[in-house]
This record gives C-alpha cells, structure tokens and sequence, in this order.
C-alpha cells in the first residue's frame, strides 16, 4: 500500500528528535525529509524488516508504530534487546558491519523509510551537523543498551518493569507521542515479559503490583503515569541516559 509522499508530517519525528541530539539547519531537515519520504515502507504487525545474518545495504527509519531488536535462542526463546519508536533508525551505521548480529521486527502495524547506503551517506557528507546527529543516536543507542543490561542483571522485577515504562514515556516524549501523563501501549505481555526478562506470569503480577500502588493505569493500550516522580522513584530511574533533555526540551 502506497502512501503520499505530500505527507510531511510523518517525518516530524525524525526532525525533532535529532535536532534535541544535535541541531542542524533547516537545509539539512529538508534533505533528511526528501529522503525519507521517497523511500517510504509499510510492515504488519510481526513482520521482520531484517534477521540475524543479512547483510545490511540500507538504513531504516522508523515514522509510525512500535518495532522491537531481539536474538532467539536455538530453543526458540526471545529476548527483546530494545524497542524501536518513532523518530528513531534502526542503526543507522550497521551498514559498516558485514552482516547483522540481531533481528528487527514490527510489534504493531509500522511505517519506514528506507534509506539506500549511497544516499544516506551523501547526506551525511552534505552536512557534518546531520552526521553528527545520527551519531549521537548511536550513542544514545549504547546507553540504553548499557541501562538494560542493568535492569537484567541488578533491578528487582518492579524495578525494571517500572524502568521500562518510563524510558517509554521519556522516549515517546519529545516526538509529541505522550498525551499529559499518559502515552499509548499498544504491545503485549509478551512482548513486555520478553523485554524485562520475566516470565509471562511474573510480568503481569509485577505489573498488578504498580497497578495496586497506584503507580500506574494501564487500561485499553494507554498507559497512565499518576505521578511520574514516584515512578522514577520506584524504579531508581534517571532519564540522563536519553540525553534528550539537556537542551530544555
């Protein structure tokens, strides 16, 4: 299914995002937007946009819906190592390596761009400011990681379960995805018990649990953070990690 490449406004994540990671000049945003929208994708839900294996010859950016990284065991078991939001690539310089060391797949009905190896590397030659920006994406990128791995390794199961939901609020944020104190969920139990490194089981009595002390409302996909500080609180959470408030946004 096509979409209109009139559609501005599904590239205003993507702007608004790297510009808070680093400015550059509205030439460069326009560049970026053409780009994206003359490589335009759509996926289903469970779909992967690549696997484990492949070689990688372009880079993707994410405009609408939720994706996720994972690695499967031989055995078949998961683990999500991030999710993926809008206004966010699915590494942006994983074209360098031969092949991919992970998979990448839809959670929810998305939209992409498709970005060629040659031209996105044009518009990185075009503007060092641009460049430096995805750079800084990458970065931002290894900090999650390196906060995740904490979160597996050292939280308690309310811990990281509460981590998670407010790098998701965080993270959704700045690319105008959260609504006061309340931002969509569209993923399952599973996908969230995949994430956090919990059984099914576990997952939903440790999400009881915030329910129960009124630190959450997850209800029909949204979910509700009453008192944001509190959960910060619970879940021993620092969004400096995001590096997507250090401008005042």
């Amino acid at each position: 299914m096509s979409l209109s490449l009139t559609d501005r406004s599904l590239v205003e994540p993507v702007v608004r995002r790297l510009n808070l990671l680093r400015p550059f000049p509205a030439t460069a945003g326009a560049s970026l937007e053409f780009a994206v929208l003359e490589g335009l994708q759509r996926a289903g839900p469970g779909e992967d946009l690549i696997t484990e294996g492949d070689p990688v010859d372009s880079v993707r950016i994410v405009l609408s819906g939720w994706l996720c990284r994972y690695k499967t065991l031989e055995d078949g078991r998961r683990q999500i190592v991030n999710f993926i939001f809008p206004g966010e690539s699915c590494d942006a310089h994983a074209f360098l390596l031969p092949v991919m060391d992970h998979s990448i797949a839809t959670l929810t009905p998305a939209v992409y761009a498709e970005i060629k190896r040659a031209r996105f590397e044009s518009l990185m030659a075009a503007d060092r400011s641009l460049a430096e920006a995805f750079w800084c994406e990458s970065l931002v990128n290894n900090a999650i990681q390196r906060e995740w791995a904490i979160n597996l390794g050292r939280r308690t199961a309310l811990e990281r379960v509460a981590h998670l939901f407010c790098e998701i609020f965080e993270r959704l944020r700045p690319v105008g995805m959260v609504d006061g104190n309340s931002c969509t969920m569209p993923i399952t139990q599973m996908d969230l018990a995949d994430a956090t490194g919990l059984s099914v089981v576990h997952l939903n009595r440790t999400v009881q649990e915030l329910r129960g002390t009124g630190l959450i409302v997850l209800r029909e996909r949204t979910l509700t953070i009453p008192d944001l500080d509190a959960l910060r609180d619970a879940a021993l959470y620092s969004s400096s990690y995001l590096q997507l408030y250090r401008r005042g946004a």
